[in-house]
Formats: structure tokens, C-alpha cells, sequence
């Protein structure tokens, strides 16, 4: 967790850069979801403030977005959640836009 001094209290405070939270292997509460890149019945790639996110599963399905507090509700069989390194992720090229490069 990142953390930032607030100079008016010289109180150390962390800033949440979000949660997880885990039902059963079955229902999964995410926040400090910025933006959902792609999701299939068998995979969901998220940033959140942490870092990306790929969660792994079958007959996943998102039940609840909200985009204005970065909340996401998935239910499914979930088998994995890995977070890794913000980056951007890059959009396909077009064939047109690979030949005239």
C-alpha cells in the first residue's frame, strides 16, 4: 500500500487503492476498478488502482458495475485473481495499419 503524509495532522495515512472480497469461490466483490479492458465467461482483465487485474474462472459474469465508485460485482467459479504492473494495455493493429508501417 502507498502511503501519504498528511502534513496539516503529521498523521501517516494509506491510501486504499482497493479491495477483494471472496464468497465461496463464487461471488467476488472487487473496488478501485478504474476501467474493465475486456471480459469472456472465462477471463476478466480489469485496472484498478493497484495494479491490473486478471481474474480467471468459468461462467463468469459481471453483475454489477459502477463505473462512478469503481465497484464490480463477479459471480462465477473463480479459479484465480493475479494483479500485475498498470500498463496500458495496447489495442490490435489493423491489417491495413501493419502493411503501411
Amino acid at each position: 500500500m502507498e502511503s501519504k503524509k498528511d502534513f496539516k495532522k503529521g498523521v501517516q495515512v494509506e491510501e486504499n487503492l482497493g479491495d477483494l472480497s471472496l464468497i465461496n469461490r463464487s461471488k467476488l466483490h472487487v473496488t478501485g476498478v478504474l476501467e474493465v479492458i475486456s471480459f469472456t465467461e472465462d477471463e476478466i482483465d480489469l485496472i484498478t488502482k493497484g495494479g491490473n487485474l486478471t481474474i480467471e474462472g468459468k461462467n463468469l459474469k459481471m453483475n454489477k458495475l459502477d463505473v462512478v465508485n469503481g465497484e464490480v460485482n463477479i459471480t462465477g467459479t473463480l479459479n484465480s485473481f493475479v494483479y500485475s504492473e498498470n500498463r496500458k494495455v495496447k489495442k490490435k493493429d489493423s491489417i491495413l495499419s501493419r502493411l503501411f508501417r
